[in-house]
């Protein structure tokens, strides 16, 4: 049956950075685990928001991983210098829960806090 992964978190840019998140996605995209990435129905104010949720296969996490990292490369898009942001839970049914940061252009992976076990029972 193989190992699953739940992966549920959110990505925060801005609209330049939107376009090209959505080209990434799109460049990824499977008919399958890339149906868990998401937009609100209308955009509200000045950040953009895009979430992920699904339980993948433990051997499509660098199909996912790769993505984040592409998209956490994207350069500010104006003079605010303002890189994309994001957190990610992503708990392997082995292994536990992993906290993954998306900041400063990069896809920073460590031990989620004890306070998040209860989303492996």
């Amino acid at each position: 049956m193989g190992i699953y992964v739940s992966i549920r978190g959110w990505l925060e840019c801005d609209e330049t950075q939107l376009a090209t998140v959505q080209e990434i996605i799109s460049s990824h995209a499977d008919d399958f685990y890339s149906s868990g990435w998401s937009t609100p129905r209308q955009h509200i104010n000045w950040i953009h928001y895009i979430f992920y949720g699904a339980d993948i296969r433990e051997s499509a996490m660098d199909w996912f991983t790769n993505q984040i990292r592409e998209i956490a490369r994207i350069p500010a898009s104006d003079d605010d210098g303002d890189r994309i942001r994001g957190l990610f839970l992503a708990s392997h049914e082995v292994d536990g829960t992993n906290e993954w940061q998306v900041r400063e252009g990069q896809l920073v992976i460590s031990s989620a806090d004890t306070r998040h076990q209860y989303l492996d029972e």
